[in-house]
C-alpha cells in the first residue's frame, strides 16, 4: 500500500514551516556515510522522531535526523540514515521520504550506500557510480493503486540513473584524484549477507556490487520524475572462490573512511547543477 497523500502533505507542510527556501536536492546517506553531509550549511536539524508520519531508523550508524540547509549554495534536504525492508518496513514506508521530497519540490535525488563488491577489479573504499540496478527484493513501492499526482502507472526504467549526473561525478573525481568506478547494483532484501553461491549468481547476472537499499528509493524517484544519482561505496569484496567473513563493524569503518570522498563529489556535483 502506498503512503497516503494526506500524510505526505502533512509531513511536507511541517517541514516547510522550518525552512526559508524549498530544497532542490534530496540526499540519502548509507551505512557509515552520515558524515558525508559535513559540507552542508545547516539551517534546521530535525530528528526523525519529531517529524509527523516519518519512520525511525533502527540501524547502527544511521543517525536518524533530517538536515535542511544549503550545499554549494543549493537548497538541500539530507537524510542521515534511511529505512530498509529488512527492518520490517514496507516499500511504502521506505520510500515515504522520497514522496515528501517530491511534495517539497526536489528535482534531484542523490542516493548513497555501502555495498559489497562483486566485481573483483574493485577495491574496498572505492566509489561506484551506479549505472543500473537489479531488483531482487521481490518488492516494489508502486504496488497497489497508483497516485496519479505522483506519477504514471507504468514508469519507464530504461535509464533510472541520470547519465549527465554520472558524468559530472567522473569529471569531479578526476579533478580531485578520487578513484571512481561504474557498475550495476543488485538490491537484496537482507539482512543476512550473501552466500558464496549467491555471490556467484549475482556475478553471472551482471552485478558489480550488492546491498540492501537504494532500489526502492530509486523506483519511487523515477515515478516522481526526479533525476537520480547513485553512489555505492565498496566496503568489502565478495569473492565466491575465496570467501572471507564480513562484519558490520568492518563495513562501517570502511564506509566512514570513504565518506570524505563522497562529500567531495557531492559538493562538486551540486555546485555544477
Amino acid at each position: 500500500m502506498q503512503p497516503s497523500k494526506t500524510q505526505v502533505e502533512e509531513t511536507a507542510a511541517f517541514i516547510r514551516k522550518k525552512i526559508t527556501q524549498p530544497p532542490r536536492v534530496g540526499f540519502l546517506t548509507g551505512t557509515g556515510l552520515g558524515s558525508s553531509t559535513r559540507g552542508i550549511v545547516v539551517e534546521t536539524t530535525l530528528p526523525y522522531s519529531q517529524i509527523p508520519h516519518f519512520p525511525v531508523s533502527t540501524v547502527e550508524s544511521h543517525t536518524g535526523q533530517l538536515l535542511l540547509g544549503t550545499l554549494a549554495g543549493t537548497p538541500i534536504m539530507a537524510m542521515q540514515g534511511r529505512f530498509h525492508l529488512y527492518e520490517g518496513y514496507s516499500p511504502a514506508q521506505v520510500t515515504f521520504p522520497v514522496r515528501v521530497m517530491q511534495a517539497l519540490g526536489v528535482k534531484y535525488l542523490i542516493v548513497s550506500n555501502a555495498s559489497g563488491g562483486i566485481n573483483l577489479n574493485f577495491s574496498p573504499g572505492e566509489i561506484m557510480v551506479i549505472t543500473d540496478h537489479i531488483n531482487l527484493t521481490g518488492k516494489n513501492p508502486l504496488k497497489g493503486p497508483n497516485e496519479d499526482d505522483w506519477g504514471i502507472r507504468f514508469p519507464d526504467m530504461t535509464q533510472v540513473y541520470d547519465a549527465c549526473l554520472g558524468a559530472l561525478v567522473e569529471k569531479s573525481a578526476k579533478s580531485a584524484g578520487i578513484p571512481i568506478r561504474q557498475g550495476v547494483y543488485a538490491g537484496l532484501m537482507g539482512p543476512s549477507l550473501e552466500t558464496p553461491a549467491e555471490t556467484r549468481y549475482l556475478k553471472i547476472i551482471g552485478a558489480d556490487a550488492v546491498g540492501f537499499s537504494t532500489v526502492m528509493e530509486a523506483i519511487a524517484g523515477v515515478h516522481a520524475g526526479m533525476k537520480i544519482l547513485g553512489l555505492a561505496t565498496i566496503t568489502n569484496i565478495n569473492n565466491p572462490d575465496a570467501p572471507e567473513k564480513a562484519t558490520v563493524e568492518d563495513i562501517i569503518k570502511t564506509a566512514e573512511k570513504a565518506a570524505k570522498n563522497v562529500n567531495t563529489l557531492l559538493t562538486a556535483v551540486i555546485s555544477s547543477l
